[in-house]
């Protein structure tokens, strides 16, 4: 166990060989069902982990599914600031991801030591801090948001309230639009939604000129003023659903159409483009697609990658994440 441990710390998950004739889905089920675990995914993982999991949401329903969960062990399928939040939450459970290489550009862009030093200089400023960020930056916040209810705290708290936005500029900007609040932002941005073209997202709406354009709040302000829809992963996946139109682009990771097609097959879903030329012509996070069955498997089985969150540090971010989960009720 011990050269395991050391083999974790240093790839960054558990590689041992799977064997070609183990039926990857059917063990997966074994296992949960023998160590009293759950499997939590995001919206933005492979469509295999999405079919296996207990619950697949955002990052508000991934939480408060956390905070819920009777399970003994959360296997969590997503990026890594998802399992601290996970752990934040659950100090008693053992919270394991697929990879701990799974990381986050955005929670990247927010270091706590200079995060720190940016929030002293405001000192009657309060701290609103989407939950992309790191259990360090959640410890320095006073609520925790998401896009999901990033517009509901803020309008809950006073008109002459103060407030610090981190690390997502964006979304921040999008906010501070839909409130009328002056808010200060920290300058960070999530790389596979900034990574939106333009010029090819234009010449696919001339293709498709009765497509409704939906897009997620992470994105860049001026491909934002041009969507018809703009809302969390979860309220672009009901938007379609609920929509009569027949024809979608949407606006962020395109983990979702794999979700947005199983409810709605008959409509034509369609990824908005990024700049960068790969295979699937649209907005793909490499973090999240470090996650793959085989890892998920063996997390299980070997009980690692476990996320360790100090217990000072979680403390702190604790009290952050649970006003966002009270105000979000």
């Amino acid at each position: 166990m011990e050269a395991l441990l050391e083999e974790v710390q240093r790839v960054g998950y558990v590689n041992e060989p799977v064997a070609d004739d183990i039926d990857l889905v059917a063990e997966i089920k074994r296992l949960k069902a023998e160590k009293n675990a759950v499997i939590l995914a995001h919206y933005y993982v492979d469509g295999s982990i999405q079919d296996i999991a207990d619950y697949i949401g955002d990052s508000l329903g991934l939480s408060q599914q956390a905070a819920a969960t009777p399970a003994d062990m959360i296997v969590f399928c997503g990026v890594h600031f998802m399992g601290e939040t996970a752990k934040v939450l659950s100090p008693e459970k053992k919270v394991v991801i697929p990879d701990l290489n799974a990381g986050c550009s955005l929670a990247d862009s927010a270091p706590a030591d200079k995060f720190a030093a940016f929030k002293a200089q405001y000192p009657d400023h309060i701290v609103l801090s989407y939950i992309n960020c790191s259990a360090e930056i959640k410890a320095l916040s006073d609520i925790i948001v998401t896009s999901s209810n990033a517009l509901q705290i803020v309008e809950s708290l006073p008109k002459d309230q103060k407030i610090i936005f981190a690390p997502d500029a964006n979304l921040g900007r999008f906010v501070a639009r839909k409130t009328g609040r002056d808010m200060v932002l920290w300058d960070g941005a999530c790389i596979v939604h900034i990574d939106i073209s333009q010029e090819k997202l234009t010449k696919l709406r001339q293709q498709y000129p009765t497509a409704k354009f939906i897009a997620h709040p992470e994105c860049q302000e001026h491909i934002l003023s041009q969507a018809d829809y703009v809302g969390s992963t979860t309220a672009l996946l009901k938007y379609v659903v609920d929509s009569p139109e027949q024809t979608f682009i949407v606006g962020t990771e395109a983990g979702i159409l794999h979700k947005m097609k199983q409810a709605v097959p008959h409509k034509k879903i369609i990824p908005a483009p990024a700049s960068q030329n790969n295979t699937c012509a649209c907005s793909e996070c490499p973090y999240m697609k470090m996650n793959t069955l085989e890892k998920v498997y063996n997390a299980m089985l070997y009980e690692q990658p476990e996320i360790i969150v100090p217990e000072d540090v979680r403390v702190k971010a604790y009290e952050s994440v649970a006003r966002m989960l009270e105000l979000s009720k």
